[in-house]
């Protein structure tokens, strides 16, 4: 063989190798996309969930402006949930049937985060007139609730609704708020640090909770890499 046909093949070998390092890099890449949860918007939604003047919109929803009332008589807004992901759900503290295993769970999740000051919980009393402060606090202890970490809320029913229908999508659209309405859901809501829902979640599934701590895993390296 001649110098020139090895130097040819040499550098055959060279550009095949370098070919091969570089395909290899992108494919890689692409199979370690970061998978990324789904941002919901009201168009996303089951319509009934959504309150009929928001239905048309596909982006940028964000979870409204709130105040509310918690366990300790505090004034609670979205400020004190500033750059933080929430769990959020709605309750009463008189139910039997849905909310003492939502409760229960919530509590389970609290646990797991409760050195984690990323992580909140937010819930909404639906009978907020019944769900006095003391009524609130009786149960906030009897629940584990910490303090500072997940609050339990009560406010204005129209209020309330309103966050309900117009910014968790977490009600059936029967009513409006007013003094014979009711409405009761067992779902979860996970919101980003951006007030952008990330996730639903069946409140009474064990296996929902995993779903949850995957979800928020997800979540937290999203934001590792902002």
């Amino acid at each position: 063989m001649s110098f020139f046909s090895t130097k040819k093949s040499l550098s055959f070998i060279i550009i095949a190798s370098v070919f091969c390092v570089i395909s290899l890099t992108v494919f890689y890449n692409l199979l370690s996309v970061e998978k990324k949860l789904p941002i919901y918007n009201p168009a996303d939604v089951n319509p009934r969930l959504v309150d009929a003047s928001i239905k048309h919109i596909k982006k940028n929803h964000k979870i409204a402006d709130f105040s509310l009332i918690n366990q300790n008589g505090d004034t609670i807004t979205n400020n004190n949930y500033k750059d933080k992901i929430y769990i959020a759900d709605f309750f009463f503290t008189r139910c039997k049937t849905i909310c003492i295993a939502m409760a229960y769970n919530m509590s389970e999740l609290q646990e797991y985060y409760k050195n984690d000051d990323d992580i909140m919980f937010l819930s909404h009393s639906v009978t907020p007139v019944i769900d006095s402060v003391s009524v609130l606090k009786a149960y906030a202890i009897q629940k584990g609730v910490i303090d500072g970490k997940w609050n339990v809320t009560t406010g204005s029913k129209k209020h309330i609704y309103e966050l309900a229908r117009k910014s968790y999508f977490a009600v059936l659209d029967e009513g409006n708020g007013d003094e014979d309405d009711f409405i009761h859901t067992e779902q979860f809501v996970l919101v980003d640090k951006d007030r952008r829902i990330r996730g639903y979640y069946d409140g009474t599934e064990k296996k929902d909770m995993q779903k949850i701590i995957a979800d928020i895993a997800l979540l937290k390296e999203e934001y590792n890499h902002k």
